[in-house]
Parts: structure tokens; C-alpha cells; sequence
């Protein structure tokens, strides 16, 4: 499954607002819950105890949350820049901006490592999320952040 497969136009949030760590999985979560005709709160409960084992805060900015999700068929990408940059507890310490959240079905370990390989390879090139930063819309991030993918 490839990048452009994971993530739908409509996957893309340019200006999402979170104080905190837990805010953005609620409202991200919340959003992609919605989307794939999810209950909102087991989505984001899934992405709490998901964090709590260990941050998804890869470093550069960039956090990958994911969840493995009972009631979705396939892998779904989605792709949020912060307004600003909020503490994740990142490898790093640094705050994150740049969020891709993965959510995908309870079984296909495989899929599900995948597309957090590919999401992660992408965005920790420096480029990619400099562009990424830079672009001044959603369809602009999506380009950025899919490239040739």
C-alpha cells in the first residue's frame, strides 16, 4: 500500500489546533473516527494506550501515532500540520508539528508495518518536511508529503 493509497485529499488537516498531546490525538482521532464511521472515543482511546507504551514522537518535529482499530478493512493515512508545535515527548524533546496518524484493521501486522515505514521514511526526509511546512494549503501539503509516492 502506497502513501497515495493511505491518504485521501480529504486526509489532509493544514491548520489543526491542539494544546496538548492528548487534545491532538482527540481531535485527529476524533476527525478519522468520523471519516471511517468509527466511534470516536474507542479511536482515540486506542491512540492513548498506543502512547502510553512509549511516544510515537520520532523526532525533527514529526510524530507517526498509530492504532490498530477493530471495524476498518484496510489502512488509513492522516496527515495534520499543527498551528503550533505542541511537546509530544519526542525522541528528541523537541515539539512536534508535523503528525501523520496511521489507524489500521486489528489483524495484517504486515500492512500495518509498512505503511508506518513508508510514512516514516518520507517525512524524515529533511526536504520533504520542509516543503511540507512551507506549502500554503492542504492540497499543497499532500503533494508535498506524497512527492512520487
Amino acid at each position: 500500500m502506497t502513501l497515495t493509497e493511505l491518504i485521501g485529499p480529504d486526509h489532509v488537516f493544514p491548520r489543526l489546533r491542539a494544546a496538548d498531546k492528548q487534545m491532538l490525538l482527540a481531535e485527529l482521532g476524533g476527525r478519522a473516527a468520523t471519516m471511517l464511521h468509527l466511534p470516536a472515543a474507542a479511536v482515540t482511546s486506542s491512540l492513548a494506550a498506543r502512547e502510553a507504551l512509549g511516544s510515537t514522537g520520532i523526532g525533527g518535529g514529526i510524530a507517526v501515532p498509530h492504532a490498530r482499530i477493530d471495524g476498518i478493512e484496510a489502512p488509513a493515512g492522516f496527515f495534520a500540520r499543527l498551528e503550533r508545535p505542541i511537546d509530544f515527548a519526542a525522541i528528541d524533546g523537541k515539539p512536534v508539528d508535523l503528525v501523520f496518524l496511521l489507524l489500521s484493521p486489528a489483524q495484517g501486522h504486515g500492512a500495518h508495518l509498512a505503511a508506518l515505514a513508508a510514512a516514516s521514511r518520507r517525512l524524515r526526509d529533511r526536504t520533504v518536511a520542509e516543503a511540507i511546512r512551507a506549502a500554503g494549503s492542504g492540497p499543497a501539503m499532500r503533494i508535498a508529503l506524497l512527492g512520487d509516492a
